[in-house]
């Protein structure tokens, strides 16, 4: 590579950086009324930057699910605003948001949520029947070897192994091309070799393809898979740790009181 192309690229890269794939602006969060109110989120203003993996963080009850739900359009903001790129979620009606979950959006959950009629395949493709398009098929088969399914897409949930069924559901998240994919736990059913197989699909994702990935986790193992740890505590921000470790994690949240 030329000084010349080596600069572009710098540029190129700083430039990727630098975008914003989803934002939060003094995001608020209240369930209930009167006195049994629980403010789940207390202002909380946050950039989600494209092409990286954030963690999210905090004890119990800090609101780190509410964050990414509200995040991911799947929960209304009481006040503030959430913007999934120029889009304003908070401005959308019910069948707008539902639009732009299913083309922009991708999930995975710890329990997998996989149809158990549908093939791997099916499963996988399902998002795309629900929106009327076709499979990009290099896209799809790239998806699938990276992930090794190859020899498991004509099989049922019930004939895969735990492990299998959270990769179907990371290549049904990946197979829309979405501006983010929200992992929720995604290895909290998982034993460890699976889990961290399946974490480094997540980070492989996001370095070879530029996918950005947002993860609630209590596993301070899982988040030093992230460029990036968010920190929370009783529903405000409360720090956030670059390239982190597994020490570094554990030691932020000891002093969150975790």
């Amino acid at each position: 590579m030329s000084t010349e192309q080596g600069l572009d690229a710098r540029r190129a890269t700083g430039a990727h950086a630098a975008r914003v794939a989803a934002r939060t602006v003094e995001l608020r969060k209240v369930y209930g009324r009167g006195e049994a109110a629980v403010h789940a989120l207390a202002g909380v203003t946050l950039d989600i930057h494209a092409g990286r993996f954030t963690a999210i963080m905090g004890p119990s009850g800090s609101g780190k699910s509410t964050l990414m739900h509200c995040l991911a359009g799947l929960d209304a903001a009481t006040s503030g605003r959430v913007l999934l790129g120029d889009t304003d979620l908070t401005a959308l009606g019910d069948r707008q948001l539902t639009t732009v979950r299913r083309d922009r959006v991708g999930f995975v959950f710890q329990a997998f949520n996989l149809l158990p009629q549908l093939t791997a395949l099916e499963n996988i493709l399902l998002p795309l029947e629900l929106a009327g398009r076709r499979p990009d098929q290099p896209w799809l088969d790239q998806i699938v070897d990276v992930l090794g399914l190859g020899q498991r897409l004509r099989h049922r949930p019930s004939e895969l192994s735990g492990g299998q069924q959270q990769r179907v559901a990371v290549a049904r998240a990946l197979v829309t091309r979405p501006d983010v994919v929200f992992a929720d736990e995604p290895t909290g059913n998982l034993d460890s070799r699976s889990g961290n197989e399946l974490l480094g699909f997540l980070r492989r994702s996001v370095h070879d393809y530029g996918q950005t990935i947002v993860m609630v986790t209590h596993d301070p193992v899982a988040a030093s898979y992230a460029d990036r740890v968010v920190l929370l505590a009783d529903g405000a921000l409360a720090g956030e740790i670059f390239r982190p470790t597994p020490d570094a994690v554990l030691d932020a949240l000891r002093r969150l009181g975790v």
